[in-house]
C-alpha cells in the first residue's frame, strides 16, 4: 500500500508540475466509488471462486469488495490527466498478470489537445478499454454483474490513443497503439505492438452506435499468433422508461505461428431495461459465448466453451449516489463445465447476487 501511495503522489506531482500548480488546484477533481457484494452459487462448490471465465464479482459465498476506487481527474481546455487506484476482487482477477504496484492501477494517463480549432487529442498511459459498452464501475452498467462478452475482452489497455471528435458531438474516432490485450506490461519476449480503432456515431442523444477493433499478437515471438477482433454495439433509449443494448463480438486467432489457419470465437448479447420511476429499474439480459477451440476461455470439454447466459436484476436507487442491486443469473453449457459440491461436473450454473454501490 505504501508503494501505491508513493506512486500516486509522484504521478500527481508530475501532473501538477507539468500543468502549473495553481491551475491544477482549480481543475483537479477527486472522486470515489465502492461496490460491496454477496454472491451465492447454487452449485455450492467447495471453492469460494466463481467459474474461471468470470472476472468481475467472482467471489462466492462471502461478502466481498468488487471495486473500491479513488480517482483524481485534472482537465483544462488543452490538457487532461487521470489517476485511479483500485482495490477489490475485480482488481485481483483482472490484474493478475501484472506485477507489484501495477496490480492496483485502475487508470493512469495524460492527454494533450493537438489543435486549437479542432477536438483532436493524444492520450497516453493506462486507459479504459476502447472496446465494449460495460466497465468495471457497476453503477454505470445496466446489469449488476458483467456479461461474458465484457469479462472476456479488455477492461483496460496501455498505450497511446489519437482521437478526434466533431464539433456537433455526433462522431468520435480514434486509433490506438497498445502493449497488448488487456495488459500494462507487454508479454516477455513480445516485441510487436498491437493496434486498435474506435468509431462512434451518435445521431441523437437517444442512440449510440460503436465499432471497435483489436489487431495484434499477445504472445512471445517464439509462439506468435495474430489475433483479429471486432466489437460492434448499439445503445438505444426508446423512451424515458425503456432502453436496450445489442452487441456482437467476433475474433479470429492463428492456430499456430506462421500458419494461415485460424480459430474463431464470437458472442452476441442483448440487454433490455425498464424504469417505472426514478428509483427503480428492472433489467434482463440474454447472451451466448461460442469458443469451441478455447482461444479466450480455457476448456477441456469435447465441444469447447459453448454457453448461454441469462440474468434479471432489479435496482433500487436509495439516494442519487447510492444504489442497491439484486440479480439472478444462469449459465447453461453444451458440456458439463461447472463444478458442484460433490465434485461432479454440471451443465448448469445458477447464482444470486446482491450489491450496494456508492459514488462520492
Amino acid at each position: 500500500m505504501k508503494k501505491i501511495i508513493m506512486f500516486s503522489i509522484v504521478f500527481l506531482g508530475a501532473a501538477i508540475s507539468l500543468f502549473g500548480q495553481e491551475e491544477a488546484r482549480k481543475n483537479l477533481v477527486i472522486s470515489g466509488y465502492a461496490e460491496v457484494y454477496y454472491q451465492q452459487d447454487f452449485n455450492n462448490p467447495k471453492s469460494n471462486t466463481r467459474p474461471g471465465f468470470v472476472y468481475s464479482h467472482n467471489r462466492n459465498n462471502e461478502v466481498s469488495l468488487n471495486l473500491g476506487l479513488m480517482k483524481a481527474a485534472y482537465e483544462t481546455e488543452n490538457t487532461r490527466a487521470n489517476l485511479g487506484i483500485g482495490l477489490g476482487s475485480y482488481m485481483n482477477a483482472n490484474y493478475a498478470a501484472e506485477s507489484g504496484v501495477l496490480k492496483n492501477i485502475y487508470e493512469a494517463n495524460v492527454g494533450i489537445k493537438l489543435s486549437r480549432k479542432h477536438n483532436i487529442w493524444i492520450d497516453a498511459g493506462i486507459l479504459p478499454a476502447h472496446i465494449g459498452f460495460e466497465s468495471a464501475i457497476g453503477a454505470d452498467c445496466y446489469t449488476l454483474t458483467r456479461s461474458m462478452m465484457a469479462d472476456n475482452s479488455p477492461y483496460f489497455e496501455t498505450g497511446a490513443k489519437l482521437s478526434y471528435g466533431t464539433d456537433n458531438g455526433k462522431w468520435n474516432m480514434a486509433v490506438l497503439i497498445l502493449n497488448g490485450w488487456q495488459r500494462i506490461q507487454r508479454v516477455d519476449g513480445n516485441t510487436t505492438p498491437a493496434f486498435g480503432h474506435q468509431l462512434t456515431f451518435r445521431p441523437s442523444d437517444k442512440v449510440t452506435l460503436n465499432s471497435s477493433s483489436f489487431i495484434g499478437n499477445d504472445f512471445a515471438e517464439s509462439e506468435k499468433k495474430m489475433r483479429y477482433f471486432h466489437n460492434l454495439y448499439g445503445q438505444f433509449q426508446i423512451s424515458n422508461q425503456f432502453a436496450f443494448i445489442a452487441g456482437f463480438d467476433i475474433g479470429i486467432q492463428q492456430k499456430s505461428k506462421g500458419k494461415d489457419k485460424y480459430n474463431t470465437w464470437y458472442t452476441p448479447v442483448i440487454i433490455a431495461q425498464y424504469r417505472p420511476n426514478e428509483k427503480i429499474s428492472i433489467t434482463a439480459r440474454g447472451e451466448y459465448f461460442d469458443d469451441k477451440n478455447a482461444v479466450i476461455i480455457a476448456s477441456n470439454a469435447e465441444q469447447g466453451f459453448q454457453t448461454f447466459g441469462t440474468s434479471a436484476n432489479i435496482d433500487y436507487h436509495i439516494l442519487p449516489n447510492v444504489v442497491w442491486r439484486t440479480e439472478v443469473k444462469n449459465f447453461k453449457s453444451k458440456d458439463a463445465l461447472f463444478l458442484g459440491r460433490d465434485q461432479a461436473m454440471k451443465k448448469d450454473n445458477s447464482s444470486l447476487t446482491t450489491a450496494l454501490a456508492i459514488r462520492f
